[in-house]
């Protein structure tokens, strides 16, 4: 029970990543970035100055201040810490206490301290529309940037939930991380097989500043 060590894996790059099914175009006026649950909780169990997590928190920054310079509205989801077991729910049984009382777990990394502006948004489950602020916080916005971690389980259900309310979703695959690279990929193929564009990183930053050509 709990998280697992997660052993160093190489972040997917743009030539390995899946056709999506969608041909979808990031706009700004359009779009809301949400950094999924980067707490230190989370973070733990990745060997931090390895990868998947020096690309990962890189990313997230680079396309964080590209939300910044467009206008883009940003996002954080973040567990509490020291939930009661009925607030765990089921999750308590799949994955035990969860955060603990120590406030420092339940922060954000420090790489990625929200800037003035930002929105940091509690979240109870894996999903981010869940028991959250998440559908009015897009303010009539229809496009949702996704990052963050674990890209199969939070990432994931919340593109695919957000498919469902006709909001278009941007899996970036080179800004989101996981237990492995298997469960990584399952995710990136799945949201662009079923719910979403699966973008990297510098794809997403061109289309938002109208330099990549189309």
């Amino acid at each position: 029970m709990g998280l697992p060590r997660i052993d160093p894996y190489p972040m997917p790059t743009e030539t390995e990543l899946p056709a999506s099914r969608v041909s979808w175009r990031c706009e700004p006026d359009r779009a809301v970035l949400l950094i999924h649950d980067m707490q230190n909780h989370f973070l733990a169990p990745f060997q931090v100055d390895q990868s998947p997590v020096v690309e990962l928190l890189a990313n997230i920054a680079e396309l964080r201040a590209a939300a910044h310079a467009a206008g883009i509205p940003v996002v954080y989801s973040a567990q509490p810490g020291g939930q009661t077991h009925e607030q765990r729910g089921l999750q308590l049984d799949m994955w035990g206490e969860g955060i603990g009382a120590d406030p420092a777990a339940a922060e954000i990394t420090e790489a990625l301290t929200p800037a003035d502006g930002d929105v940091r948004m509690t979240k109870w489950r894996y999903n981010a529309f869940h028991r959250t602020q998440l559908a009015e916080l897009l303010g009539g916005r229809d496009q949702l940037v996704i990052t963050g971690i674990y890209a199969h389980i939070g990432c994931l259900m919340t593109a695919a939930d957000a498919f469902m309310r006709d909001v278009r979703t941007f899996f970036v695959a080179d800004a989101v991380a996981d237990f492995s690279r298997a469960d990584h990929e399952m995710a990136v193929r799945y949201a662009a097989n079923r719910c979403g564009v699966v973008t990297s990183t510098a794809r997403l930053i061109d289309q938002l500043k109208g330099t990549d050509g189309e």
